[in-house]
Order: C-alpha cells, then sequence, then structure tokens
C-alpha cells in the first residue's frame, strides 16, 4: 500500500526583477513537493487517505493568500512535484531550494532532518506539516525547521488535561505494534506524567484475528485483564485496530485516544471562530473535508503570507524575523491567535478534543494556567525543550 506522502516543499518566495521589495512588489511562489511513503496495510479500508492529503490545504492557503495580495499587488503561485517510493528526494528539494528558500513539507522525520541538513537549506525557511514526532522540536530540531502541525506531546497533554478535569485517574492503554502507534503511546506516557497522572496498566495489540468478523468476542477477551477503570487510552496511529475497540470492551468505559475522544490538530466538528468559512471553502474548492495534514499545510502557506504581506518583502531574514517577532499573528479560526515559539519553531495552536460527531473541548482546558502564554501547557515549553539551534 503507497500513501502519497507529501514534502510540501512550499512556499517558494521569488523576489521579481532584483529581487528587492523596495523595486518591485514582491511575489510568491509555493511549491509543494509529494513524496510517497509505503505503508503497512491495516484491517479495514474504510477511511482512505485521500490522494490530495495536505496539498488541498496548500492549495486553499494559496487562494486565502491570493484573495489579500489582489488588493496589495502581491502574486502567488503554486508548482508541485512528486517523488516516488525510493526516489531522489534530496534531488528534488535541492532542485527546489535553488528556485527558493521556502519550503513547506510533509516528509517523515529523517528525511525532515536531511533536508533540513543540506547546505542547499542554509538560511531557508523549512515548513513540517506531517511529523509530529517530539524529538523534532527538542534534541533534534533545526533553527530553518518550523513546525505548523501540533507536535504528538501538544496533542497527548490535551487530553491528559481532560483526564484531570474530568478526574479519570484510573487510565489503561492498548498500544498498537507500528512506529507512529509507539511514539504516540510513548507521547501518552509523557503526558500522565507531567499532569501527575499515570497509567494502572498496559496492553500491546498483538491480535492476528480478522476484527470485521470477530470484534464482539475477540476485543471483551483482550480487555478483561484491565478490570475496572476510568478511561482507556488507544495508541492506534495507524488507524488499524482501534475502529474495533469501541463498545467491544469487556467494562463499558470511555475510549480515548487515537479512537474515540481524540485529540487532533483539526477537525470538520469544528465550527466555531470563523471555521464554518473555511471548512466551506476548502470543500467547495475540494470536495472533501478538511484534514488536519490539510490544516498544516494551509497554516503553513498562511504564515509566509501573512509575513509578506506585513513586511512588504520576500527577502528570508526580514520574513523569519518577523515570522518570530511578537508582531506576528496567524488567525487560524481557533478561537486565538497562533503564534511560533521562539525556542523550537512549534506553532502554537488550540488542540480541538473531539468524537466524530461534535468538539468536546478544546485544549487548554481552563484552569490550566501558564506564566506567559496558556498555549505553552502544550507540548514542550522553553524549560522542558532541549532544542539548542534556536538559542
Amino acid at each position: 500500500m503507497v500513501r502519497n506522502h507529501i514534502i510540501g516543499a512550499s512556499l517558494v518566495l521569488a523576489a521579481t526583477a532584483s529581487g528587492s521589495s523596495s523595486s518591485a512588489e514582491p511575489n510568491l511562489t509555493v511549491g509543494y513537493l509529494r513524496v510517497e511513503v509505503a505503508l503497512a496495510p491495516t484491517l479495514s479500508n474504510l477511511d482512505p487517505i485521500p490522494d490530495d492529503i495536505g496539498i488541498a490545504g496548500a492549495r486553499t492557503g494559496l487562494k486565502d493568500n491570493q484573495t489579500t495580495g489582489k488588493f496589495l499587488g502581491h502574486e502567488y503561485t503554486l508548482n508541485t512535484q512528486s517523488v516516488p517510493v525510493d526516489g531522489d528526494v534530496l534531488g528534488a528539494a535541492k532542485q527546489m531550494l535553488g528556485a527558493s528558500p521556502y519550503l513547506v513539507l510533509d516528509a517523515p522525520a529523517e528525511v525532515l532532518l536531511q533536508i533540513a541538513d543540506l547546505p542547499d537549506a542554509e538560511g531557508a525557511l523549512l515548513f513540517n506539516t506531517s511529523a509530529g514526532d517530539i524529538a523534532l522540536r527538542d534534541d533534534a530540531c533545526r533553527v530553518n525547521l518550523l513546525h505548523s502541525l501540533p507536535s504528538d506531546a501538544m496533542r497527548t497533554d490535551a487530553l491528559a488535561q481532560v483526564y484531570v478535569q474530568k478526574r479519570w485517574t484510573d487510565l489503561v492503554m492498548i498500544t498498537g505494534t507500528a512506529p507512529h502507534d509507539k511514539a504516540y503511546a510513548d507521547a501518552m506516557r509523557r503526558s500522565l506524567t507531567k499532569f501527575g497522572l499515570k497509567l494502572s496498566d498496559e496492553k500491546e495489540w498483538d491480535e492476528a484475528a480478522d476484527m470485521r468478523r470477530t470484534a464482539s468476542q475477540e476485543i471483551p477477551l483482550f480487555t478483561q485483564s484491565f478490570g475496572d477503570y476510568d478511561a482507556m487510552i488507544v495508541a492506534d496511529e495507524l488507524q488499524d485496530f482501534g475502529r474495533y475497540v469501541l463498545y467491544n470492551t469487556w467494562a463499558a468505559r470511555p475510549v480515548t485516544g487515537s479512537e474515540g475522544l481524540s485529540a487532533v490538530t483539526w477537525s470538520p466538528v469544528i465550527e466555531q471562530w470563523g471555521a464554518a468559512q473555511l471548512q466551506s471553502r476548502f470543500a467547495d474548492q475540494n470536495n472533501r473535508e478538511i484534514r488536519s495534514q490539510d490544516y498544516a499545510a494551509w497554516a503553513a502557506l498562511r504564515t509566509l503570507g501573512e509575513a509578506v504581506t506585513r513586511t512588504n518583502s520576500a527577502e528570508a531574514e526580514a520574513l523569519r524575523g518577523y515570522i518570530f517577532s511578537d508582531a506576528f499573528e496567524l488567525a487560524g479560526f481557533k478561537g486565538r491567535p497562533l503564534t511560533y515559539r521562539d525556542w523550537n519553531g512549534q506553532l502554537r495552536q488550540p488542540i480541538a478534543v473531539v468524537h466524530p460527531r461534535a468538539l468536546v473541548a478544546q485544549a487548554p482546558l481552563d484552569g490550566f494556567l501558564h506564566q506567559t502564554n496558556e498555549l505553552d501547557s502544550l507540548g514542550l515549553d522553553r524549560p522542558e525543550s532541549k532544542c539548542e539551534a534556536f538559542r
């Protein structure tokens, strides 16, 4: 099974003529580089990954930039390129960096680091729109790599706040065997510790049975040993077995995590704060609902579009300075202005806690305070991050 994993080699900013914003209005050319990555098979194909995942969000961000740009004389365009499995990703990245220092990347963490470490990427602004790995915001951070996608830690911190608020203190977890499942489980353990919680029991999912036929028999037996508890956490980022856990557990308790009550970057159920307008624009342009990766790509394009609008410049140094300044704010349809952490490049943003039919809460929840910014209660705060590159 092949997934279109897009290196959103994006936002290729090209100044016109002499390249000086003083002689001509800046133009923004957006490049989006797709990298296809083989994925393991799953038990169900009910939720196929859209072929245009991420790129559709970039297109919507482009149109939003164009709407503003037409009044200011700024032009925005989008170029796309795809790299197949085992293709020359670094060659494609070098080509795009030769055209512009602005790349939005949709790639696995190890590929992101390879691109960020290219000599061609020195002084560039790269945007990660697909990898939630905590290490990218921690000891593996790069000064030229920003993250418009929330980290796994931001999502698990959001759920941990819900557990505290609801006084769900007796927690159990089922963890899948895929690398992303294990990374999510690690992030969840970290979040539980951070908020004074802990797991009372944990099991690894290793069942080979066809859950489509036997979930009602297998899942109760698998979960019976948990006994009583307040809530179950499912770490199934591959979206493999988790759907069969709901309503089949031995004890009738809430299911949270990758299934059930989930913390996500974006969801179709978000309608407040003008979000319904973004949902409608996206659906009209792409004939489907917006997903978290689409939102991250949209936010990356809008970040550069906002910076160009405010600075009237296409220079990387000027845009970077503005993006990390106190003046920068991105209206992200989440109820609060979004800004970037100047210690690891992460875009601060609220995290929605949802089930498939409705928004349940938005983190940070009331009562979870912070000395400077409540959004920094989600993910790696400045004292927690080992990132040295931004200092």
